[in-house]
């Protein structure tokens, strides 16, 4: 292997050499060698590495006789797992010590099954095979500022798009990126510049990777960039709109989701509604909400003893005279959690307005129980949802389950849990966004508050991969193929409120009927039981 490597480092040293007559590394350019790049090998780092360790030695016995039926030799403290009793001992031992009950008798040796003792402990050594950091390559802009932060750029003049090759072994070094755009081959050593011209609403597609001394190569990586006229440019300025969907991508965050779906924001960036301001001030709201209202008088923070009723209707809300009696401390109330918006906005990518928008249409800012005891929170959250948010968002399940349930029980995933763990799992997590307090001042536990802005912000990521794996179920396509970036963010919000069975059968209806997934085809088709969910939708996005 060895040999190998130095066989293709000395080839690649060869080639890099010939490279630097024909590429125009470092310089904007279009396309940095008009020949067809080889495919590359990918990533080939394997190294072995010897390990001192402590050997813990059991034996498996059964309860009657003592009878020793197999030897175990485990690197980590604490009874062997039951993968390693598998391993070791056979199916059918397994399968009797993972049902057997409890052994609780004074005598043993009445009880069934087996038992483990540890017999003894040792150090020893053993070869580890780890897998080296492979090469990288990045994607950013030269000459744009980010006029969002939502990842969308405006550059004056020719945008470049620049690939940087990474490589993190010392002692070795990027000797040339290349790949394809549009289809046309280009080749630089090490680093390409690429002059970007605009291109249609859909963008251009692009393929790159990175050769490296050490004698393999990146895996090959994926870009999608659009370059679209600016809407108010003007004969004096050449502003063009650039957008870069990759994995790869150092620049501001993009649109959350567009990874999701395979869609990009609209040109210039996303509507207000599911965007994410400069400033918390920007989310600023004066709405005289009637619920909120009534909760305010209720708790004693407004005095409306002047007005009829005590400013109170039936049925949970605020009179006129309430509403006015309360518009001060009503106004305060839904501006707190502002900052807690945008800094989820910021850590999830959710747009800050969109979260906003969400918490005033489900609770109106008052983070209890509002619908029924199975809604809690500013996002009112049920188990449904609960179970959405641990199941299709893997990053936020591996944060809060150990939270609840033991590292190794999490370890698992959630979709292996065990029912009775996945009940309690999602029993939590509504638990912990629903703020009701009774010993808090107002009956509100405003750190739980502010700990759920985070929650429901993630469990929206959640819904926005689930929706877009219902539409992929319908349609057998990329969402981004069949509906607007818009039109799946209300997609989205059907699947949060009314579930993804409700957006499935809507999806599938419009679909056979139109060929076509837009919010106005799909809303039309939703059956009475989910009808509500298009003024849910409509107000969210006004």
């Amino acid at each position: 292997m060895l040999a190998n490597s130095r066989r293709r480092l000395l080839f690649n040293g060869i080639i890099a050499i010939l490279m630097t007559f024909i590429s125009l590394a470092g310089e904007p350019a279009r396309h940095a060698s008009a020949s067809t790049p080889s495919a590359p090998p990918g990533p080939d780092r394997v190294a072995t590495i010897t390990v001192n360790y402590t050997a813990y030695e059991w034996w498996m016995a059964t309860w009657r006789k003592n009878i020793v039926v197999c030897s175990l030799t485990v690197d980590h403290k604490g009874q062997p797992t039951l993968g390693e009793i598998y391993e070791n001992c056979g199916q059918d031992v397994y399968e009797t010590f993972r049902d057997q009950p409890s052994c609780d008798t004074a005598n043993p040796k009445l009880c069934e099954g087996y038992y483990l003792v540890l017999i003894q402990t040792s150090k020893a050594q053993k070869q580890v095979t780890i897998t080296l950091p492979p090469p990288e390559v990045w994607l950013s802009l030269e000459g744009c500022d980010s006029v969002s932060r939502e990842g969308t750029n405006i550059c004056q003049g020719d945008p470049v798009l620049v690939l940087q090759g990474e490589e993190p072994l010392p002692n070795e070094h990027i000797l040339r990126i290349e790949g394809t755009m549009d289809g046309q081959p280009f080749t630089c050593d090490p680093t390409c510049k690429i002059r970007l011209a605009p291109t249609d609403t859909d963008g251009v597609a692009m393929q790159f990777w990175a050769w490296s001394s050490y004698g393999d190569s990146s895996e090959v990586f994926a870009a999608q960039v659009r370059v679209a006229q600016a809407a108010d440019n003007n004969p004096d300025q050449n502003s063009l709109y650039v957008d870069v969907l990759s994995s790869q991508w150092k620049g501001v965050r993009l649109a959350s989701c567009v990874d999701t779906w395979g869609t990009f924001a609209p040109v210039g960036g996303p509507p207000p509604w599911l965007s994410t301001p400069q400033n918390a001030s920007d989310l600023s709201s004066d709405i005289p909400y009637s619920y909120l209202a009534a909760n305010l008088i209720l708790e004693g923070a407004v005095d409306a003893s002047a007005c009829p009723d005590g400013g109170l209707v039936p049925g949970g809300g605020a009179n006129q005279c309430g509403q006015d009696a309360a518009r001060s401390a009503a106004e305060a109330w839904q501006n707190q959690f502002d900052e807690l918006i945008m800094r989820a906005a910021d850590d999830t990518g959710v747009p800050a307005q969109l979260l906003k928008n969400l918490f005033a249409r489900e609770s109106q800012f008052w983070p209890g129980v509002f619908k029924s005891v199975s809604d809690a929170g500013l996002g009112q959250l049920t188990e449904n949802g609960a179970d959405a948010a641990l199941l299709w968002n893997p990053s936020f399940y591996s944060q809060y389950c150990p939270l609840v349930l033991s590292a190794q029980t999490c370890s698992q995933g959630y979709l292996h849990l065990k029912s009775r763990d996945q009940k309690l799992l999602r029993a939590a997590l509504v638990s912990s966004v629903n703020a009701t307090c009774n010993n808090c001042a107002l009956g509100i536990d405003l750190s739980r508050a502010d700990f759920s802005i985070g929650v429901f912000a993630h469990t929206l990521l959640a819904t926005c991969e689930q929706t877009g794996q219902v539409i992929f179920n319908t349609v057998r396509q990329s969402p981004g193929a069949v509906a607007s970036y818009e039109d799946l963010w209300k997609f989205t919000l059907v699947d949060y409120n009314a579930g993804a069975g409700c957006l499935a059968l809507a999806l599938d209806a419009a679909w056979n009927a139109d060929h076509k997934l837009t919010w106005d085809t799909v809303s039309n088709r939703f059956t009475p039981v989910c009808a509500p969910a298009k003024d849910y939708v409509n107000d969210i996005s006004q």
